[in-house]
This record gives C-alpha cells, structure tokens and sequence, in this order.
C-alpha cells in the first residue's frame, strides 16, 4: 500500500453501527459455525497458543520463578488477538466465498505487507510489557517485607499475597480493557480493509465508546470464557480460542458500516 493511499485511508473513518446483545450471539453462533466447518485451522492457531503457555509455565519453573506464570498467565490472553488472525482470515474467506487454503491463512499473519499490522503487534507488545512492569511494581510494593521471593507459591495463599492478587486483578483488569477497546475492531479491520494503523485503532475505540454495554459484555464474556479454558493445562483453549476468534470477526462486521 503506499503511502498516500494510507494518507486517504486516515482521513475516512469508519462508522460503528450500533450493537444490541443479539448481535453477541449471533457472533457467537456464526463463530461456532466457522469451527465446526474449518476445524483444522482453528485447532492449528489454538496448538500454538497453547504450547506458547506450557512453555512459559515449564520455562519459568525451570528458572525457579514459578510465581511469575500468575502475572504471565493473567496477561497472556493479551496476546490472543494475534493468534485468532488466521482465524479472521479463515472467516473472511467463508463469508467471500473463497477456497480455504493454508497459505493465504497463514500468509494473513503479516497482514497486507504494509506495515500496519506490524504497528499494532508493537503497540500491543508494549503494553504487555507494561503490564509486566506493573506486575512487578505490585509485587514490591505487598511482599518486599515478607522475605518470600519468586520461587515460592506459597506466598500467594497468604494475607499480603491474597491482597496482592486483588489489586493485581483489578490493574489488570483495567490494561485488558484498554487493549480490547483497541484492539477488537482494529485486528480484523487491518485484515480486512487497506486502512493505516491510526483509522483502525480509532475505528475500535469509537466502536466500544458508541456501544459500551455490549462491548463491555463481550470483553467480560471471553475474559471469563478464557479464563475457564486455561485452567485444565490450557486444553480449553482448543475449542475457546478458535470459536472466540472467528466470532469476533462477526462482531467486527456487525459492528462496522461498509
């Protein structure tokens, strides 16, 4: 894409329809839909993903430092988005009518070669480094008088710890929501439209603003749906992450005027 069709691409902004609940259900079932009619790629997306945790789960213990798979895990599902990209596309090609075939699926991680999917997987490493930071500054501030250090579990089931957990939740909670309102329309608008970095962000943080009960309801049904499926060694992930991902690229174009 060049760069003066990215400069004109910035100065038309998409419009949010207005969402009602239905339209979260209708996502879900169509997300569904796409699973049980492409069930390779989706399992395929959801495998990576998963090994990515049980590396990170078995790297740290290695190390020593159990506890910062708490932090880890919690901000992990930061980086689904990305991983549901092949899922988008796998839904774009039903929806066109399309062959499904693995190449352009997996070709369609790198986005339109443009760069701006690139931008948005640095905006959205940042802020899980952030998030990171953050996780540590909190731990600091609960147990640098408690003489328990990363290696223990331990500390987790104690006052300070149980503390801890509940304001690590809620600062958590308020990165998640940041980078969902930037990141649920934006993803699949990059895969879809040849649209810069900065119209696909604002089109997800106007989408959000324009239907906050909805999307809110949607960033708290797939915490709490991811949440679930991490906790039996990530396994759940195979049918969550799949069905979440192509359900919100039926959300995106529900939630989006062409």
């Amino acid at each position: 894409m060049s760069g003066t069709t990215l400069q004109s691409s910035a100065s038309h902004r998409a419009s949010p329809r207005n969402l009602e609940i239905a339209d979260l259900r209708a996502a879900l079932a169509a997300g569904f839909a796409d699973f049980r009619a492409a069930p390779a790629f989706g399992l395929f997306f959801a495998l990576v993903y998963v090994l990515g945790g049980l590396a990170l789960w078995f790297g740290l213990g290695a190390a020593g430092q159990p506890v910062w798979f708490v932090p880890i895990a919690a901000g992990f599902p930061l980086l689904a988005p990305f991983a549901a990209i092949g899922l988008y596309e796998v839904s774009r090609r039903r929806e066109a009518g399309e062959p499904l075939l693995w190449r352009p699926v997996l070709g369609a991680l790198k986005g339109r070669g443009d760069g701006q999917l690139a931008l948005m997987a640095v905006c959205v490493l940042i802020i899980f480094g952030f998030w990171i930071i953050l996780a540590r500054g909190i731990f600091a501030i609960f147990m640098a008088q408690s003489g328990i250090g990363f290696e223990s579990l331990g500390l987790l089931v104690t006052g300070s710890g149980i503390l801890m957990l509940l304001v690590g939740t809620m600062v958590g909670a308020v990165v998640a929501l940041a980078l969902f309102s930037i990141t649920v329309i934006s993803l699949p608008m990059l895969l879809d439209r040849e649209v810069d970095f900065a119209t696909a962000l604002i089109a997800s943080i106007e989408t959000v603003r324009s239907n906050p009960q909805v999307m809110l309801r949607w960033a708290a049904l797939i915490a709490a749906i991811m949440i679930v499926a991490m906790a039996p060694a990530f396994l759940g992930l195979f049918i969550a992450l799949p069905v979440l991902g192509h359900a919100t690229w039926h959300l995106y174009r529900r939630a989006i005027a062409d």
